[in-house]
């Protein structure tokens, strides 16, 4: 009950702030997975851009 009073009592710029941050995390969150992907990607088709030179070279 007290976090409900405490709720209610909160202004609405703080809850439009705790909103907006949540989102800014959740997006950052999905940017850096994004990152990652793709970076796992470069990474693979490097691999595979050297295996396949080496292959010819020899």
């Amino acid at each position: 009950m007290a976090n409900d009073k405490r709720e209610k009592n909160e202004p609405v710029s703080e809850k439009i702030k705790d909103g907006a941050g949540a989102a800014f995390h959740s997006v950052h969150r999905a940017l850096e997975e994004t990152e990652d992907a793709a970076m796992n990607a470069v990474d693979a088709t490097a691999k595979a851009v050297d295996n396949f030179t080496e292959d010819n070279n020899r």
